[in-house]
């Protein structure tokens, strides 16, 4: 049903209240500076990425939300409210039970947008989805569509009754979190208290519903973020309630009836040291324990969370600043397990990241938590959206053959969706005060007006940051004394993350200078901060600028995946070498001892990018099996930047020792034949012939092709051949990635080739089709010449297969 027909059916018109009096605070020791005080510069990095969102990614957001049913889902409910006889199929045609978190996560967004870019036409519509979706909620507040549109048959995630599977798939906690945030956001940056009424009386339902009382269900949410929506809750109503609700999910948490590193119940909070299991939700749990330890002064939450963020930081942290090493259960890996073509790193992980690290700053003052926070920003959350705005990764890998590459939607829509809220937030990343103390955290063109020692001023910021190091900074308005303190960012100072995971190895030493008003001042860092102690008067002027040379990075010695390789980056951006600028194999380069560099510019999606270029040699194996080395000038962009332009490989880690290297192979059989299969929308189906096998069942490291979430049926590959061939040998390397995952070994195969006649016929005398998990499962059997070879599968009931490689011989 299209918003408006329903809106007019129903008669619903939206209705703005005078917004209260904003409160400053939060809690913490420093105070967040809000988005509604921060300006963005047009036509500036951040500008352009504004800019998307705006015309691009929001409005896709709420098209997705009309297309993909999610204001149906509402409506129905709403129906349903209406008149208990009208009920609609709920299992089966709505996708997931947290679907209703899309217009919520997108009203969030164009919030913070009405902010920057009023827009009466926008306000209207964000009026008008808010109104379908409180036409949704339940007299007593219930608000969750998966259940309200058919009480007695709901989704099949949802359970018999409230908060039955709260702690496995319902997600109503979950939904109710980012109710909270996009009630919030609306409210601070309208003044209509529409969303937020909404937002207070689910809430409330959950408060009077869920404890530790008798007759309350005593349950943590399964999926996090409910901790953090409440906290903000809590700051915009001073209802204390909501607070003690947060803190609640927090102290039983490893104390119900789940119990699993997956959803960090594994232990109670207090206890946890290690980031574990399923990156998003621990991101956002440990975001939740900033605030609730933030606001109720609980030193156990702090410490917790400062040894969960110290074992992050030093032992499970890409170098794009995302997080997530496994596919398995999107969860963090162990220890130093940071693999680059399997690498996780999900989108919304990135984003959890972003609000971990932001929060630890307010907590605690250091910069280390900004440089981790600026890493984080410019590669691991933003090679997640296109640069138009408009395409999305789920995972963000840091290697690839081809098979990755961004997509409009989802049908799992989280990572889209939290784009669309995350990105239209920025302007409150940039700053913050402490009493007389004023915050420069991030580097981006801007003009803000902020209150510091309980006396306004208007400050700007000119820069063309991250593509060099001069900051223009002017006090427009400023009259009395307060601390001015500039983060000097870690990669200026020598320090790729605050820890020994990465560091920098080609003996540069950067500086950076400070002026006032033309003249050079000195200052001790304090905390990573410059600190300018002065009287500013209106039309003070600071001069910032930091060397930025491209260095060259190595990782801990016990981070396997990158031994013997190094990465190269420049100032806040890390940088990948990419086929379309390459005419080498990228994956077969190594790199000079000393690499020497030249900088230069490149346009990609009609922005300009500064590339870096450098001396290298790719190997490979001749047709004579000869191992040949080719000297190469190999061209960098912005990791940020990558699978705009196609499909094809990209690394960022590249070999500098010859232990490292991959040389490129001869032709093969397999290599050079047509691939075709049972299903055209395969994903990464060229893997199945690149010649990379596991190093065992577990290795996620090479890529692979599957058929999930198909199953309980009879699938095929078949390779054609350039030119009639004698086989007789065929070997198998099949995927599984139990017990999470959706894939096992086929619970039969067989192998066929093509006859003179053009019909299908099993190959003769095979030696047996085995089922090994990620092992070369090798078939002999009578030599037969043929064109074509077709490998079919007959799939397990419950679940798909997977194939890393099929070569044949």
């Amino acid at each position: 049903m299209k918003l408006q027909n329903f809106l007019l059916a129903c008669g619903i018109a939206a209705v703005a209240v005078s917004a209260q009096a904003q409160s400053d605070k939060s809690g913490y020791p420093i105070t967040p500076v809000p988005f509604t005080s921060v300006k963005v510069t047009p036509n500036t990095f951040w500008g352009q990425r504004l800019k998307a969102s705006r015309e691009v990614t929001i409005p896709l957001a709420f098209s997705k939300c009309e297309s993909e049913n999610r204001y149906t889902n509402f409506s129905n409910a709403a129906q349903h409210l209406k008149d208990p006889s009208k009920v609609f199929k709920v299992d089966g045609v709505m996708g997931y039970s947290f679907d209703d978190t899309d217009p919520y996560k997108t009203i969030e967004g164009a919030s913070y947008l009405l902010q920057t870019y009023p827009d009466k036409k926008l306000e209207a519509y964000v009026d008008s989805v808010i109104a379908v979706i409180g036409s949704a909620q339940e007299p007593d507040g219930y608000l969750y569509t998966a259940r309200t549109q058919n009480p007695e048959h709901p989704h099949g995630w949802a359970g018999p009754k409230r908060w039955s599977k709260v702690e496995d798939l319902s997600h109503e906690f979950y939904n109710l979190g980012h109710l909270c945030e996009a009630a919030v956001a609306h409210y601070n940056a309208t003044g209509k208290k529409s969303l937020l009424d909404i937002a207070c009386k689910f809430a409330d339902c959950v408060v009077r519903e869920v404890g530790d009382k008798p007759g309350q269900a005593c349950v943590v949410p399964g999926h996090q973020i409910a901790e953090m929506g409440l906290a903000k809750l809590y700051l915009a109503t001073g209802k204390k309630e909501y607070l003690d609700q947060a803190k609640f999910f927090l102290d039983k948490r490893g104390y119900t009836t789940i119990k699993t590193e997956y959803s960090q119940s594994h232990k109670p909070v207090l206890e946890q040291d290690e980031a574990v299991g399923h990156a998003v939700r621990a991101g956002y749990m440990y975001a939740g324990m900033a605030d609730v330890a933030a606001l109720t002064g609980d030193k156990g939450y702090i410490n917790a969370i400062d040894r969960i963020w110290d074992n992050i930081i030093s032992k499970k942290y890409y170098i794009t600043g995302g997080v997530g090493a496994t596919s398995s259960g999107e969860a963090f890996g162990k220890n130093y397990e940071l693999p680059n073509m399997s690498a996780y790193c999900e989108t919304c992980a990135a984003i959890a990241q972003v609000y971990l690290n932001y929060r630890l700053f307010l907590l605690h003052g250091e910069s280390k938590y900004y440089d981790a926070l600026e890493r984080t920003l410019y590669n691991g959350v933003i090679s997640g959206i296109s640069i138009d705005g408009g395409k999305f990764f789920y995972p963000n890998p840091l290697q690839s053959m081809g098979q990755h590459q961004r997509q409009a939607w989802f049908g799992c829509a989280c990572c889209p969706s939290n784009a669309a809220r995350f990105i239209p937030s920025l302007p409150q990343y940039i700053y913050a005060v402490k009493d007389n103390n004023f915050y420069v955290n991030l580097f981006a063109g801007n003009e803000a007006t902020v209150k510091v020692g309980g006396k306004k001023i208007t400050f700007e910021q000119k820069t063309n940051y991250p593509w060099n190091g001069d900051i223009e900074m002017t006090m427009k308005k400023a009259s009395g004394k307060f601390n001015l303190n500039i983060r000097i960012p870690g990669w200026v100072r020598g320090q790729v993350v605050p820890s020994d995971l990465y560091t920098f190895v080609d003996g540069k030493h950067l500086g950076y200078s400070v002026k006032v008003n033309g003249k050079a001042v000195e200052s001790e860092l304090k905390d990573g901060y410059f600190v300018i102690n002065r009287k500013w008067k209106s039309g003070d002027k600071v001069s910032v600028h930091f060397d930025m040379e491209p260095r060259l990075v190595k990782a801990n010695g016990k981070v396997s995946a990158d031994k013997g390789r190094a990465e190269i980056e420049r100032g806040p951006l890390v940088y990948c070498a990419e086929w379309p600028d390459n005419s080498c194999d990228v994956l077969s380069v190594l790199l000079n001892q000393e690499p020497k560099y030249t900088m230069g510019e490149k346009t990609i999606e009609n922005t300009t990018v500064q590339t870096i270029t450098t001396d290298a040699q790719t190997l490979k194996f001749d047709d004579k099996g000869r191992l040949t080395a080719t000297d190469e000038r190999i061209v960098l962009i912005p990791y940020y930047a990558w699978a705009h332009r196609g499909n094809g490989k990209m690394t960022v880690w590249m070999p500098i020792d010859l232990n490292a290297t991959s040389p490129a192979l001869p032709p093969s059989l397999a290599s050079e034949s047509k691939i075709d299969a049972s299903s055209r929308r395969l994903p990464a189906l060229s893997a199945i012939n690149d010649r990379l096998v596991p190093s065992d069942g577990d290795d996620r490291s090479v890529p692979y092709t599957h058929w999930w979430p198909k199953n309980n049926s009879t699938e095929w590959l078949s390779y054609t051949f350039k030119e009639p061939a004698t086989i007789s040998n065929s070997t198998v390397y099949w995927f599984d990635d139990g017990p999470w995952g959706g894939c096992r070994v086929p619970k039969s195969w067989k192998l066929y080739y093509k006859t003179d006649a053009g019909e299908w016929a099993e190959v003769k005398n095979p030696t047996g089709y085995g089922t090994g998990k990620g092992v070369a499962n090798i078939v002999n059997f009578e030599p037969v010449r043929t064109t074509a070879v077709k490998l079919e599968i007959v799939q397990p009931e419950k679940h798909s297969c997977g194939v890393f490689e099929w070569s044949v011989k």
